[in-house]
């Protein structure tokens, strides 16, 4: 690919990923000068590659206003909806089943967690949780299951630039060394166990997924009120490790399994 082309192609890219993220966020759509400016791009640039886009049907506006993502966009999403993604549906609604908690499915995005599934769940807790919603890793049990590989040196790392302060539960980390400290307490009981980390009053049992070579790709949790998990950290854990296993076993190859501390 000659070099304009593969430039081309990463700026539309990039421009896709800046649409999609203003409406996965429900933040306010960009137009042609919104999105150069955020990007640091020519105006007339962006112009000619959101036109190329939209002719794609990766990108759609209505008489000439903000972009959103367009039906090519969804198409090409919905296929790579397979392997664990796509198996996760079920193994949420047998876990809510068999516990009686709902759970939830999540991967990381640097010092973030992004939600991208739920079970159907119930109650007031279940009602605050949506797809696409963004916590913090440190402070959930969701996330510190996706830094289960990581050394302390590795969490430090991602949580190099993190604002502990007014984030979280009464009981949330406060720094990358205490964020480390709940990890090791929590390899003893092979799971994560978080309590009041993030929310007043919020109970999370969380378990990483593994693609076939080992890596970390997503995390399986579920959460309540501390009834739900009194006496019975055995019985969830043993659900959420049947679960993972299962969904592992879906997972596609992705290559060699990242080294821990990353």
């Amino acid at each position: 690919m000659e070099s304009s082309e593969a430039s081309s192609l990463a700026q539309g890219l990039r421009i896709v990923r800046v649409v999609a993220d203003r409406e996965k966020w429900g933040r306010p759509l960009y137009g042609v000068t919104q999105i150069a400016a955020d990007l640091g791009l020519d105006r007339s640039r962006v112009s000619r590659l959101t036109q190329e886009l939209c002719d794609l049907r990766l990108l759609e506006r209505v008489e000439r206003g903000p972009f959103r993502p367009g039906a090519a966009f969804f198409t090409l999403a919905a296929s790579l909806n397979t392997g664990w993604a796509h198996e996760s549906r079920a193994e949420l609604q047998r876990i809510e089943a068999s516990l009686g908690l709902p759970g939830k499915l999540s991967v990381l995005d640097g010092a973030r967690v992004i939600l991208v599934r739920s079970s159907a769940g119930h109650g007031a807790l279940a009602g605050s949780i949506h797809p696409g919603m963004v916590t913090p890793v440190w402070c959930t049990g969701s996330g510190r299951a996706l830094l289960w590989d990581h050394t302390a040196q590795g969490i430090t790392e991602v949580l190099d630039d993190v604002e502990f302060i007014g984030v979280g539960g009464p009981q949330a980390a406060h720094s990358a060394a205490e964020v480390s400290a709940l990890m090791e307490r929590d390899h003893t009981r092979g799971c994560v166990y978080a309590v009041e980390e993030f929310e007043h009053g919020v109970h999370e049992i969380a378990v990483p997924i593994r693609n076939p070579e080992g890596r970390i790709v997503a995390s399986l949790c579920v959460y309540g009120g501390r009834d739900g998990f009194e006496g019975r950290l055995e019985e969830i854990r043993t659900e959420l490790e049947e679960s993972a296993r299962t969904l592992s076993a879906a997972s596609p190859a992705q290559g060699p399994p990242s080294s821990s501390g990353t």
